[in-house]
C-alpha cells in the first residue's frame, strides 16, 4: 500500500461519513472541555469592547492626574483587553466561515490561534508594566489616593459586568475563557487598587502603588498561564484537555471485529470541535454503514469528539505505511 493508498483508502464505504451526516454534526456535541459559545456572545464582546474603551480613557486619565502607577498599570491592562477581546471577537467570526477548496476546515483554527495571541500579549503587556513598577520604587511620586479609589471603584463595576457577559461560555471555549480571565482578574484587580488607595490616603506610603502594581502582575500572570499553556497545546494539535488518548484507543480496539488499531489522531479543530483519524484492522471484512455510524455515535458520547474518519483495512498482511507508531 503506497502513501497515496493510505490516505486515497479513505474510500466511501470506510470513510466515516456519518460523522459528517445528520448524526454526526446535528448533535456535534464536543465533550470534556468542547462545547459550542452561544451566539450571543458577538453582544457581549461589543458590549464589553465599549466598556472598556470608556473605562480605560477615564482610568488613564485620572491615573496621570493622580500620578498613580497602579491606575496606569491598570489602564494597561484594559487596552489590552480591549484588543484582546477585538481579535477573541473577530476569531468566532472567522470560525463560524464556511469551508473552503483551500481551508477544508474553514477557519476554525482561528479561535485557537486568537486565544493564543491573547495570552502572549497579555504577559508581554505586564512585563513593561512590572518594569515601570519597580522603577516607582527608586523614585517615588506623591499619590492621590482618593482619585485611585474613584476610579478603580468604576474599575470593579466595569469589569465585573464584562466577565459576567462571558461566565457562561469560560468553560467550554478557550477563546472565551481568555475574554473571561482577562475581565474576572481586571475586577479583582481593580479591587486591590481601592483597598491600596485607601491605605495611602491614611497612611501616606507612597511605595504601596508600585507594590499592588507589581501584585497586579503577579495575578495576570497566574490567570494567564492556564490559557498559555492551553492554546499552545491545541495550536501544536495536541490531544484537547480533558480527553485520554488511551481511553480513546482502548474504546476502538475495542469495538466488534477490530482486531488491531493504528494511525490514532485526535486534535482540536478549533476551541469547541475536535477531531479523530484512525485505521482499523478489521480481518472479518469491511463492516457496512450501521456499524461506521455506530462507532462515530459512541466516540461523539463518550468522549465529546464531533469529527471523526475511519480508515478500514482487512488484512494483516496488506502492510500500511502508516501502521508504524514512529509514522505520522
Amino acid at each position: 500500500m503506497t502513501t497515496h493508498d493510505a490516505h486515497a483508502g479513505h474510500d466511501h464505504g470506510s470513510h466515516d461519513h456519518e460523522a459528517h451526516s445528520a448524526e454526526g454534526h446535528a448533535g456535534h456535541s464536543h465533550g470534556p472541555g468542547h462545547s459550542h459559545a452561544p451566539a450571543s456572545f458577538g453582544k457581549a464582546f461589543a458590549i464589553g469592547i465599549a466598556l472598556n474603551v470608556g473605562f480605560f480613557a477615564v482610568e488613564a486619565t485620572y491615573g496621570v492626574l493622580g500620578n498613580s502607577m497602579a491606575l496606569l498599570a491598570d489602564a494597561g491592562h484594559n487596552l489590552s483587553d480591549v484588543l484582546g477581546l477585538a481579535v477573541a471577537w473577530v476569531a468566532m467570526v472567522l470560525a463560524k466561515r464556511a469551508p473552503s477548496a483551500r481551508y477544508t476546515y474553514g477557519m476554525k483554527g482561528s479561535s485557537i490561534l486568537a486565544a493564543l495571541f491573547n495570552a502572549v500579549f497579555l504577559l508581554v503587556a505586564v512585563g513593561a508594566i512590572a518594569w515601570e513598577a519597580i522603577q516607582r520604587f527608586g523614585e517615588p511620586v506623591p499619590v492621590a489616593g482618593k482619585t485611585v479609589m474613584v476610579v478603580a471603584a468604576v474599575g470593579i463595576l466595569v469589569n465585573g459586568i464584562t466577565a459576567w457577559l462571558f461566565a457562561s461560555g469560560a468553560k467550554g471555549d478557550i477563546n472565551i475563557k481568555g475574554a473571561f480571565l482577562h475581565m474576572a482578574a481586571d475586577a479583582a484587580v481593580s479591587a486591590g487598587v481601592v483597598i491600596a488607595g485607601l491605605v495611602i490616603l491614611y497612611t501616606g506610603w507612597t511605595w504601596l502603588d508600585p507594590v499592588v502594581s507589581l501584585a497586579i502582575v503577579a495575578v495576570i500572570v497566574w490567570s494567564t498561564w492556564g490559557l498559555l499553556r492551553d492554546s499552545l497545546t491545541l495550536s501544536l494539535a495536541a490531544v484537547p484537555p480533558g480527553i485520554d488518548p488511551d481511553a480513546v484507543r482502548s474504546h476502538l480496539e475495542g469495538l466488534p471485529g477490530v482486531a488491531a488499531l493504528h494511525d490514532l489522531h485526535v486534535w482540536a479543530m478549533s476551541t469547541t470541535e475536535t477531531c479523530l483519524t484512525a485505521h482499523l484492522l478489521m480481518p472479518g471484512g469491511r463492516p457496512d454503514d450501521a456499524f461506521l455510524m455506530d462507532a462515530a455515535a459512541g466516540i461523539r458520547k463518550r468522549f465529546g469528539i464531533g469529527h471523526t474518519t475511519l480508515q478500514v483495512e482487512t488484512s494483516a498482511d496488506t502492510a500500511c505505511v502508516l501502521a508504524p507508531t514512529q509514522v505520522v
